[in-house]
């Protein structure tokens, strides 16, 4: 049997592929979480083989929880199942360490095959975010540029920003105006949306 934990926010959709996967003969869904937090407490407790995760969750974020899990258990492998299929996210996903990233609306089938390809030290990446990813290329923000944008995401003014990231107004102002310039946008909240658009963030 392939044990298998599932993280995902929204209940209903964590019960649905749990119930699709649980039809399968050779997999056993062992745990269900419900935010990015949970994860490793999880995966040390339950010891699955494989570990779907949604990127976006309250507390660490899908990817980050990859990097956590890869870090303590480099035998679990990490598949990826979202209903965001930005380039971006695909690519810092499969650097922090992810076996597989497939969309929500994967056939059940093609999604236990996946965590059966991944549970064999396979690679999975849906076809088509995988060109898209390679089309868009890599983030073209720096680090600092792109804590700044997810500082401004609520339209908050440099000073509460400033306060936020703990750099100096002027240095905000500065590396708004570098992420906007980057992502050929008009204004900050124009920045931050292409950049969420593409997984930057």
């Amino acid at each position: 049997m392939i044990r298998v934990l599932l993280a995902d926010d929204q209940a209903l959709v964590r019960g649905a592929l749990a119930a699709l996967l649980s039809l399968e003969p050779d997999l056993e869904v062992v745990a269900e979480v419900g935010s990015g937090d949970e994860v490793l407490d999880a995966v040390r407790r339950h010891r699955p083989d494989v570990a779907l995760l949604d990127v976006e969750m309250p507390g660490l974020n899908g990817i980050a929880a990859t990097a956590a899990v890869r870090a303590a258990f480099p035998e679990v492998r990490v598949l990826i199942v979202t209903t965001f299929g930005r380039p971006g996210y695909l690519r810092r996903a499969l650097q922090a360490g992810a076996s597989g990233f497939v969309v929500k609306d994967t056939p059940a089938a093609k999604l236990a095959d996946a965590v059966r390809r991944v549970h064999a030290g396979l690679r999975v990446v849906d076809p088509v975010l995988a060109t898209d990813s390679l089309v868009a290329g890599e983030s073209p923000l720096t680090g600092r540029e792109t804590d700044v944008l997810r500082a401004a995401r609520d339209g908050a003014g440099a000073a509460v920003i400033a306060s936020r990231v703990f750099l100096s107004e002027g240095t905000v102002r500065n590396h708004l105006s570098m992420a906007i310039g980057k992502t050929g946008a008009a204004n900050r909240a124009e920045a931050v949306r292409i950049a969420e658009e593409n997984g930057w963030l």
